[in-house]
């Protein structure tokens, strides 16, 4: 009978979906002067997705009044399809939903009021505690891959980005490439070159696309044990690989994000105090979505004495560290360095560590437990890292807090498509440099080997060009024209627990080459440069191989488990 009725429910939700075809645009004058699109949906869509949606018609929405395991499924399915949240909500997940329910619920026009527990705890006690208590899903769409750095800064929140190895960039929204369009630089001079040399860079991506998977299936023939749909995804995601360096950092990008009231008021003053002005229009636009959810945990963010004053001491610091440090550093020229150079590290933290690793487990205190070690012979030692470890069955049984005894500290010159994989992992410190051509780029090998190379040198020779005329006018706006390519410097501070979940999860065969380079590069360093072998030694699941037939395995494995449901 459930199933009768459900399919019913879905029968005459395609019927009415189908005969609907009345689109309904919202004009928002903030939308159109940011230039971001608006997306259209039918009346019968607008009637089902306001119900779960916080708005229809902005690039920043809260998910509401859905179960959380299809929240997070959502956010799954939405780092690999082109589609908005909204539109994939509607294609794939609103059939799987009893829509038959309580009509007059509208999740559009936001809370009527704040629970007053909360706004007497949190706002007139000051206990920030309580706003950990209440967390959103937020979806954040058509964000530059500036932006989208700025939007996961924070450690305690978490978030998924749509992929460049599995969805092609040349698809248009609005009949428009998909990259930001700076409000300021369109009303400029410069606005028109800015434009038609965005076009021709993602010209020129969609012509290589296909060609690097011609490519790539010539040095790839299909085997007879790979399945056709395993060996698709695998010549796409390598030609999407090779050519990601072209798309420059203005590409736009859909983010999900699930963070906790108070995570987003950290965010939020952070981006409001943001040199980039897209960062701080986007935070307006953030709160406003946000304020529907979970009001009274954001009171603060534009109080002139609290949040405004807040914004502003980030603000006027930042300004003041920018003229200082030019000025200071005027004179000083970069020296050449390694890709990956380790930097400082603990020379004892190894014997810390073993201390740690007794700790829990005895009664003594952690300095008489270093003596303990210091008296232990290799023998010994190398059987309580053992004990300690354990027999590890796969990369993700990972260690107890011991090995946070001892920290890494690593100075990377690498390619920004590299860097954006890397700085979304959050148990760390991270810092990096402007976006800038200054430090050459990154040219693939597989993008010479199909002779493409000087096409690949012409996009980076009009991507530096443009760059270098928005920069008098536009300094932080010129960062946009940089393709991906092209390298950024970074410092990355982490323990060795996190090294071992990074290292190890960067390092195999199926990742990018750029940043599994990197990661190899990191683990020799802990081994040779600070000589901490019995770090090095917990490492069971690193890879060191150059091979790039990761990928395919993976995409094999895949369709395996897809032909056994």
């Amino acid at each position: 009978m459930a199933e009768g009725a459900r399919l019913c429910r879905r029968i005459a939700l395609r019927s009415s979906l189908a005969a609907d075809s009345a689109l309904t645009v919202s004009a928002n004058p903030n939308l159109i002067l940011n230039n971001y699109a608006i997306e259209q949906f039918t009346d019968t869509e607008e009637d089902i997705l306001r119900r779960y949606f916080t708005n229809l018609d902005q690039p920043v929405f809260a998910l509401v009044n859905l179960p959380e395991v299809v929240k997070g499924a959502l956010f799954a399915r939405y780092s690999r399809t082109h589609k908005s949240l909204r539109r994939l909500f509607l294609d794939e997940f609103v059939e799987d939903l009893d829509v038959s329910g309580d009509h007059s619920i509208d999740a559009t026009v936001g809370l009527a009021k704040a629970e007053e527990l909360y706004q007497r705890v949190f706002v007139e006690y000051g206990d920030d505690s309580v706003a950990q208590l209440g967390g959103v899903h937020l979806a954040c769409e058509q964000a530059s891959n500036l932006l989208t750095k700025v939007l996961e800064w924070g450690r305690l929140m978490s978030y998924l980005e749509q992929s460049t190895r599995y969805l092609s960039y040349d698809t248009r929204i609005d009949g428009r490439y998909r990259y930001h369009r700076d409000p300021d630089v369109l009303a400029s001079p410069l606005g028109t070159r800015y434009v038609g040399e965005m076009d021709r860079i993602f010209d020129t991506y969609a012509e290589l696309v296909p060609l690097l998977q011609e490519f790539y299936k010539s040095q790839h023939a299909q085997g007879s044990d790979i399945g056709d749909l395993a060996y698709r995804q695998t010549i796409r995601a390598k030609a999407f690989d090779a050519v990601r360096g072209l798309l420059p950092a203005a590409s736009l990008s859909n983010v999900g994000i699930y963070g906790t009231g108070q995570a987003y008021e950290a965010l939020l003053l952070r981006m409001r105090a943001h040199s980039l002005p897209e960062a701080r229009s986007y935070a307006d636009l953030m709160l406003t979505e946000l304020r529907k959810v979970i009001p009274s945990f954001l009171r603060r963010v534009d109080v002139e004495d609290r949040g405004i004053a807040w914004s502003n001491y980030l603000e006027t610091n930042q300004t003041a560290m920018k003229a200082f440090s030019k000025s200071l550093l005027a004179d000083a020229a970069p020296r050449q360095v390694e890709e990956v150079e380790l930097i400082d590290w603990d020379p004892d933290g190894e014997r810390k560590m073993l201390a740690a690793m007794l700790y829990p487990y005895s009664h003594l205190p952690e300095t008489q437990l270093v003596d303990v070690v210091d008296r232990l012979s290799n023998d010994e030692r190398t059987d309580l890292i053992r004990r300690y470890v354990g027999d590890r069955a796969n990369r993700r049984h990972r260690p107890g807090r011991a090995l946070e005894r001892l920290d890494y500290r690593f100075d990377i010159l690498g390619d920004y498509g590299g860097f954006r994989d890397l700085q979304r992992h959050r148990l760390l410190t991270i810092e990096w440099q402007s976006l800038t051509p200054e430090h050459g780029y990154e040219v693939p090998e597989a993008v010479s080997s199909a002779g493409l190379g000087d096409r690949y040198d012409g996009v980076m020779e009009r991507s530096s060009a443009l760059y270098q005329l928005l920069l008098q006018d536009f300094p932080e706006q010129a960062s946009y024209a940089v393709a991906m390519a092209f390298r950024v410097r970074y410092v990355m501070q982490f323990n060795a627990r996190e090294a071992l979940h990074m290292i190890e999860l960067r390092s195999q065969p199926q990742g990018h080459p750029n940043y599994r380079r990197i990661a190899q590069a990191m683990y020799q360093q802990i081994a040779a440069k600070a000589g901490h072998l019995a770090v090095a030694e917990m490492f069971s699941y690193i890879d060191l191989t150059a091979g790039e037939d990761g990928r395919l395995q993976a995409e094999r494995a895949l369709d395996a488990r897809r032909s056994t449901r």
